[in-house]
């Protein structure tokens, strides 16, 4: 229904009023004349970005929270409510939102939600945008779980990158849920008669809720946080692992190099001094022998050790 056609009535009725689209200052000046919202209100409504929150403005209350989705640091649409004595206005930046079934049971006759008052309503709409997350939150941990089985397989080159965006993206969502739940503590805890004692108690199971997703949140990232430091171990362990063995190849050449460059040096064999071995019929024959002997010494050694990962 255009906002030009809208009408507030009588204030025996209870009222709400979704809009969608916060783009048209024309249609938020309207609204805002109906119900005798305050400018600065409305500023927040326009501008969108806003943290979740709660203030008083004495003959209702407002309130801003977001509607949460994957895929972005700031997560989801922002989602503006006005909470009267008998109305619920509330504003959302574009088509879709989890509040469908409050549809359905505001049409059925005798449901809960049109027999109790506005903060029922604004209750209903608030629980629905926290059961909301919780698909979503469920998806971030299939998500890790299959991260995780390619960090065991050392597949984690591809990987790495997909963890700090989950990480950064769950952090999105932990500061947008810690401030929902903020906000949803303190309209419970809210003095004026506006929030009904039944209704209060229903908004602390919704906290509750709140409270059990940054939980969830937080659980996730230490996950992500334990598969980002299993996959720098790794790629440690595979680091020590090839200096090891060129440490080995090193140190078996060694004395192998010593010995080839003794013996090449150039001295005159006239003198019976200077290297008398090169004479010998089975000199070169020797030398082989030793170096094979000593390279097998080394291995036997290393072998013993521990250092070729086979401890005797």
């Amino acid at each position: 229904m255009p906002v030009a056609n809208l009408r507030r009535g009588d204030e025996t009725q209870r009222l709400w009023v979704s809009v969608v689209g916060v783009r048209d200052v024309e249609a938020l000046s309207l609204v805002g004349e109906l119900f005798k919202l305050h400018p600065l209100a409305l500023e927040d409504v326009n501008n969108g970005g806003q943290r979740p929150k709660l203030e008083d403005y004495e003959d209702y209350l407002f309130l801003v929270t977001r509607v949460l989705e994957a895929g972005s640091e700031q997560p989801g649409q922002q989602l503006s409510m006005f909470i009267g004595n008998n109305f619920v206005v509330s504003f959302q930046e574009r088509a879709g939102d989890p509040f469908d079934p409050i549809r359905e049971r505001l049409r059925t006759k005798h449901s809960r939600v049109r027999a109790r008052g506005s903060d029922y309503l604004a209750y209903a709409l608030l629980d629905a945008v926290v059961d909301h997350v919780v698909p979503l939150i469920d998806g971030y941990g299939d998500h890790l779980e299959q991260l995780e089985v390619r960090v065991s397989q050392r597949h984690a080159s591809d990987s790495v990158a997909s963890l700090f965006e989950l990480r950064r993206e769950l952090q999105g969502l932990k500061r947008t849920m810690m401030a929902t739940g903020d906000a949803i503590e303190r309209l419970r805890s809210h003095e004026l008669q506006l929030i009904e004692p039944d209704t209060r108690t229903y908004l602390r199971d919704c906290h509750d809720h709140a409270v059990r997703a940054v939980e969830t949140i937080d659980s996730w990232r230490d996950f992500c946080s334990g598969l980002m430091d299993l996959h720098y171990a790794r790629s440690s362990q595979r680091l020590n692992q090839i200096m090891q063995v060129l440490t080995i190849i090193s140190t078996i050449f060694i004395p192998l190099s010593f010995i080839t460059g003794l013996y090449g040096m150039n001295f005159d064999r006239g003198s019976r001094y200077n290297m008398p071995e090169l004479g010998w019929d089975y000199g070169y024959p020797a030398i082989l022998g030793l170096m094979a002997l000593m390279v097998v010494a080394q291995l036997v050694y290393f072998s013993r050790r521990g250092w070729l990962g086979v401890r005797r």
